[in-house]
Order: structure tokens, then C-alpha cells, then sequence
């Protein structure tokens, strides 16, 4: 009678004694799930403030007074340029960019995609629609998605409150438009001037894609 009467007592003594462990295991997340919690807590912007490596983006999302806009509700999907995609800008076309707000605008907003897009939705497609209302052309090249050709994203889904962010190693530059081409855009000249200069980097960097294109296939 002692016996099971003392056999049951431990047993009991178990029992609690795992209840109580389970309980506190249950209660408190894990670091991983502290992390994520952590990067959802905040919103495009400050996310990308807090990556520490999209210092001109943001800069330039100030400029532009679209950093406003990138901090309300969203969903939104940026593919936001390093500050090493910026250092592949010449000096004075950025400096250029940096003082005239409305041309800027056009170029980051570029960037955004209305909408939560995934990575695994961006494989799927070939093109997508900018809030600069200029699609973005999409390929899958040796396993990366590739923009326009020449801009690869580098990483992905970093998540956000109000969208997700897709990292880029080269500053997307929107068509230009048919009269910058022609030098008629008006009496705002700097415009003009801006938008010719955007005409030959992206000759350049689709060169540049180009190249890289041929020299991987050369390889194989």
C-alpha cells in the first residue's frame, strides 16, 4: 500500500514538474521567433533605415517626399537599390536627381509595385506594373531573378508591416520618355537634361547586362 501510494505520489510530482516546464516553454518565444516578430515591426522605410545599407534610398525617398507614403498602409512591394546600386550612378546625374524632386519621383516610384509580391510569385512572372505606371521587365537568369536585364536582386522577402522589400544591385531607370529623347520636353530644361543623361547610363547598363550575358553563356 506504501509502495503504491508512493509510486503515485512521484508520478504526480512528475506530472506537474513537466506541466510547469511545458507551460514556461510554451510562454516564451524562441529567438527565432523574437527575430521575426522584431522585423515586422516595422514599417518600409524604417526597415530599410535599420539595414543600414539603403542610406542614399533613403535619402532620396526624402528628397522626393515619398517617404510618406512608403510608411502608410501599403501592401507595398519595393525593389530598393543598395548604396553601392547608387555609387554606380555618375555624381552629378544623382546630385541632379537629389534637386529635382518631381524627376526623382519618377525614378523611385519605378521601385514599387502596388501590392505584396513574394518572391515566389516574382519567378512567375515576366513583367510587373510600377506605381510609376512603366512595367518592369522579369527573368530568371542561372537561378536569379534579373530586371530589365541587367539588375539582379541580391535578396529577398525581407518583410515589412506594410509590404516586403526585394534588395537590387542596380538602380532601375524608368523608359525615357520619346521627347526627352528629341530634346522637346518643354521649358524645364534640367529636366530634359536629366532624363538624356538617364538615356545613356541605361544604354550603358544594358551593355553592361548584355555583356555579362554573353560571357556566362560563353562559359558554358
Amino acid at each position: 500500500m506504501k509502495r503504491k501510494l508512493l509510486v503515485g505520489l512521484t508520478a504526480g510530482i512528475m506530472a506537474l514538474a513537466l506541466g510547469g516546464y511545458a507551460l514556461a516553454f510554451d510562454t516564451e518565444p524562441s529567438k527565432s521567433q523574437t527575430t521575426a516578430e522584431q522585423q515586422v515591426s516595422k514599417d518600409i522605410v524604417d526597415t530599410a533605415v535599420a539595414a543600414g545599407q539603403f542610406t542614399t534610398l533613403a535619402t532620396a525617398l526624402q528628397a522626393a517626399n515619398l517617404a510618406g507614403t512608403l510608411k502608410g498602409t501599403g501592401p507595398f512591394t519595393v525593389f530598393a537599390p543598395t548604396d553601392s546600386a547608387f555609387a554606380k550612378l555618375p555624381p552629378a546625374t544623382l546630385n541632379a536627381l537629389l534637386n529635382n524632386p518631381a524627376e526623382l519621383s519618377k525614378i523611385l516610384t519605378y521601385h514599387v509595385v502596388a501590392g505584396k509580391v513574394d518572391a515566389a510569385s516574382v519567378v512567375k512572372l515576366t513583367q510587373a506594373t510600377t506605381v510609376n505606371g512603366a512595367s518592369i521587365q522579369i527573368m530568371v537568369r542561372d537561378g536569379k531573378v534579373v530586371l530589365n536585364g541587367a539588375s539582379t536582386v541580391t535578396a529577398t522577402d525581407v518583410a515589412a508591416t506594410n509590404g516586403v522589400i526585394h534588395v537590387i544591385d542596380t538602380v532601375l531607370l524608368p523608359p525615357v520618355p520619346s521627347a526627352a529623347k528629341t530634346g522637346m520636353m518643354g521649358p524645364d530644361e534640367g529636366s530634359s537634361a536629366t532624363w538624356l543623361a538617364l538615356a545613356g547610363l541605361a544604354a550603358t547598363v544594358a551593355a553592361a547586362g548584355a555583356a555579362r550575358t554573353f560571357a556566362a553563356r560563353a562559359q558554358k
